[in-house]
C-alpha cells in the first residue's frame, strides 16, 4: 500500500497565519502539523508516500523531509495547481499509485489513541474495497455521517443531515484498493466546484465494498481547520505528551520502531539538535 498526504489546503480559515506559511507547516504545539499524518502512515506500515503541496510552495516541504531517506522511506512531491477538492488527490497521484492500494490522509487531521495502530491496521487489512474510520460525535449534523451495520458494512452516507442516522462521522483518513483510481476519474465536480471524497466513498458503498472501522470515544481526533480547533489541538498534544512522556507525531520514532532506521540513525539526528527538547527526546529513545 502507498500513502498520499493531501497538504494543499489554502487554510483560509486560519488567515493571516497561512499567508507566510502553508497550513500543514503551521506548528501544532511543538512540531509542524504535517508531522502527525506522516507518522500515522509510517505506523501503518506504509513506506512510499506522496505529499501533495500548494502551488509554488513545494520547497519548504522538500527542505523538511527531502526524499525521506533519513526516515527509511521514500517521499515524492506533487503540486495541486488548482484547488479541486480531496478526491483530486487520487487523480493527481494516479502515476504514483500505479497498481497498488492507497491510504489517503488529510494534512490537517491529527489522531491519537494508545491503541490507534491496531485500529489503523484493521482498516488497512482489507485487500479489496475501501475502509474508512467511524468517529463518534455527540452532534454529527455538521459533518458527513456514516451509518453501518454490526459487521461494519456501510449502509448510508449523508452530508450534514438534519436528522442523522448515526453518531459516526468520517474523518480524514481513507483506505482504498486500486479501483479508486478509476472511480476518481469518473466522478464529477460538486456544486462547490470540487471533486468530493464523499462521492468516492458512495461509489464503493453502492458496490457493497465500503467498510467502517469504528473508533472508540476515547480516540482523539483533531481537525485543525480554524483558530479554535488549532488551539485545542495544541493544548491536547501538550497534555498527552505531559502525561505520557511520549511525543505524538514523531516520524523519527515511528521509523525507528518500525525498524526502518537504526539506533545509530536516531542518535545522529538527535545529536544534530541536542539543544532542543525534540533532539533530546530522540537521544533518549
Amino acid at each position: 500500500m502507498k500513502g498520499i498526504i493531501l497538504a494543499a489546503g489554502k487554510g483560509t480559515s486560519l488567515y493571516p497565519a497561512t499567508v507566510p506559511v502553508s497550513k500543514p507547516l503551521i506548528t501544532v504545539y511543538d512540531k509542524p502539523l504535517i508531522y502527525y499524518p506522516l507518522s500515522l502512515l509510517i505506523d501503518c506500515g506504509i513506506r512510499d508516500i506522496l505529499i501533495i503541496t500548494p502551488p509554488g510552495e513545494m520547497e519548504p516541504f522538500v527542505r523538511l523531509f527531502g526524499d525521506g531517506e533519513d526516515l527509511g522511506i521514500h517521499i515524492s512531491y506533487k503540486e495541486q495547481k488548482v484547488h479541486r477538492g480531496i478526491a483530486d488527490a487520487i487523480r493527481l497521484g494516479k502515476w504514483f499509485i500505479g497498481d497498488d492500494s492507497v491510504c489517503l490522509a488529510l494534512g490537517d487531521n491529527i489522531f491519537y489513541h494508545d491503541k490507534l495502530q491496531e485500529m489503523l491496521m484493521q482498516a488497512k487489512g482489507d485487500e479489496t474495497g475501501a475502509s474508512v474510520l467511524g468517529y463518534y460525535v455527540e452532534d454529527p449534523r455538521p459533518f458527513g455521517v456514516v451509518e453501518f451495520d454490526a459487521e461494519g458494512k456501510a449502509i448510508s452516507i449523508e452530508e450534514k443531515p438534519r436528522n442523522p442516522k448515526s453518531n459516526y462521522i468520517i474523518p480524514g483518513l481513507y483506505f482504498y484498493d486500486n479501483e479508486v483510481v478509476e472511480i476518481a476519474e469518473h466522478i464529477s465536480a460538486s456544486t462547490r466546484g470540487e471533486l468530493e471524497i464523499t462521492d468516492v466513498n458512495l461509489a464503493y458503498l453502492r458496490k457493497g465494498k465500503l467498510r467502517v472501522v469504528p473508533m472508540g470515544q476515547h480516540v482523539k481526533w483533531m481537525d485543525c481547520d480554524n483558530p479554535f480547533q488549532l488551539l485545542y489541538a495544541c493544548n491536547t498534544i501538550r497534555q498527552i505528551q505531559k502525561e505520557t512522556g511520549k511525543l505524538v507525531g514523531c516520524p523519527e520514532e515511528s521509523a525507528y520502531k518500525a525498524g526502518l532506521i537504526t539506533k545509530k540513525d536516531i542518535l545522529r539526528m538527535g545529536s544534530a539538535h541536542r539543544q532542543t527538547p525534540y533532539g533530546a527526546y530522540l537521544l533518549k529513545l
